[in-house]
Parts: C-alpha cells; structure tokens; sequence
C-alpha cells in the first residue's frame, strides 16, 4: 500500500487527512488526521486496506510530509560507501546517529526556504524508515516486524553551521529544511531501488538503496538498544556520494534552482529552493 497525508481545505479551515493511493485516486482513511496518527492504531494496516471514505484526485493533491510529526527522528551519518570515501572517512565499526526534530519537515512538493544564515545548504537523498510497531531492544531477526514502510527524505545540511562543531545537529535540523515523502510505501512492496538527487535535471548522486554498511534492519535493532521505538518514529538511513559540500569546486543549492530526489518503487520529491521570506 501507498500512505499519504493530504492537506485539505473547507472554506477558511484547513487541516490534513491519511489517505491511501490507488493509482490516481487518493481514498481517505475517516478518522486519522495523518499516516503518524493512522500507525498509532496497531490495526493500522487493515484500516487502511478496508478504509473507502472521500476520494480525491492524486494529480495535483497537497501533501505533507508523510509523518508530520514524529516523536523521533534518527539520522545515520557515514552509511554508504561511496559517501565515506568521498568525505574523506573510514568505514565505520558502529552508526553515527544524530537527531533531528518534527519543525525541520516540509512536504513533498514545498518550497525549499535558503535560511539567511548560510550560504552552504546541500543536498542528501535518503531512504527512510518508518516504524509501525513498538520495540525495544529489538532483535536484527525480528527488525522487519517492526517497519511500517518507507518513504524518501532529503537531508538538507547547512555545512558551515554543521562543522562549526564536532556534533552536527546544527547544521541539520533548520526549520522547514527537510523534504519528506511523498508517500509511505509499505514494507512488503518495496525491496530496495536506485536513490537519485539533481538539481536542475543535473544528477549529483545516484545509487541503489542497499550500497550500505549498516542495513535497516540492522538500524532498527541498534537504535532500539539505546531507546524505544514507537508507531511513526523515523530513521533517515544515510546519503550515497554525490553531496556538493565534497565536489571541487564545493556546490550549493542557490535561489530558483529545483532539487529532486527519487527513489525507485518510492516516489519523488520536488522542491524548488527559494529565498527565505
């Protein structure tokens, strides 16, 4: 199945809705407000299979980030291969994990806002990893149980404020900065695809999903040692190579120009990068 948040309008009144993708028609889920809301009932994916509420055209529809809002969300640092060499690193022994938080999302076709403050905002293509079943201390064997699905994110890094320090948080949680979505593709649909970002039809990274040191599974499983999991919490699993911050000369995103991000059986985000109103 295919999962979305859908922003809807009545009049002055806006709001969002979970709804599930059937081609190009989108069928609300009555009673959830978003796909986090949906995954928080542990029959979510009966509901939303049995689910014929209003329908709506895909082409076209507003969406939200996937999960607007989720407890958690994890990133990896240092996950692909290609992404090490490039920056220079070895091939790590454990995950880099780093946290960002709910206000840093924006949906799969807003406009990307240039903070005033940096000059050096890159991109990084990601597959995410939504969890729909609580966990702690999760064994590797057991990790698929607990995704939901997956869905695409862009990590989107200001490099000056994120190398003022050894830690990086700063540098990669700005308000509205990281595309996510567009849909949540459940687990048993999708195995793995090619991972693209360009920027102006210009293609800056591109490499299969599973070119990784440290799986999902694996993630889940390690993540979950250090806290719970809950319905809805994400794990952003790391970028290929590709990124402009390792580039000679170095690239950023400027004002004007669309950065697209795809993952094969996932979908695509298009944002165009604006100046910060």
């Amino acid at each position: 199945m295919r999962l979305l948040t859908l922003r809807t309008k009545n009049g002055a009144e806006t709001g969002t809705v979970a709804v599930r993708q059937d081609g190009e028609t989108l069928t609300e889920i009555d009673g959830f407000a978003d796909v986090g809301a949906l995954l928080k009932d542990s029959a979510w994916e009966s509901i939303a299979a049995a689910a014929n509420g209003a329908t709506h055209p895909a082409e076209g529809a507003d969406l939200a980030p996937v999960v607007p809002s989720p407890g958690k969300i994890i990133c990896v640092g240092h996950n692909y291969r290609n992404h090490i060499k490039e920056m220079g690193r070895d091939v790590p022994e454990f995950p880099t994990l780093f946290a960002k938080y709910a206000e840093s999302l924006i949906g799969p076709n807003d406009d990307l806002a240039l903070p005033q403050e940096s000059d050096t905002v890159d991109w990084e293509a990601e597959l995410a990893v939504v969890i729909g079943k609580k966990g702690r201390r999760i064994a590797e064997a057991d990790a698929a149980d607990h995704i939901a699905g997956y869905a695409v994110l862009n990590d989107v890094s200001m490099r000056d404020y994120q190398f003022r320090t050894i830690q990086w948080l700063q540098g990669k949680t700005w308000e509205k900065s990281t595309p996510f979505g567009p849909a949540l593709v459940t687990r048993d649909e999708f195995s793995g695809g090619l991972m693209t970002t360009a920027v102006d039809g210009e293609i800056q990274q591109q490499t299969p999903t599973n070119d990784v040191v440290f799986t999902p599974e694996f993630l889940v499983s390690y993540i979950s040692t250090i806290i719970t999991l809950n319905p809805g919490d994400v794990i952003a699993t790391g970028t290929p190579g590709g990124v402009g911050h390792a580039q000679d000369p170095k690239r950023y995103l400027q004002e004007g120009q669309l950065l697209v991000t795809t993952i094969e059986g996932l979908g695509q985000l298009k944002n165009r990068v604006v100046k910060e109103a």
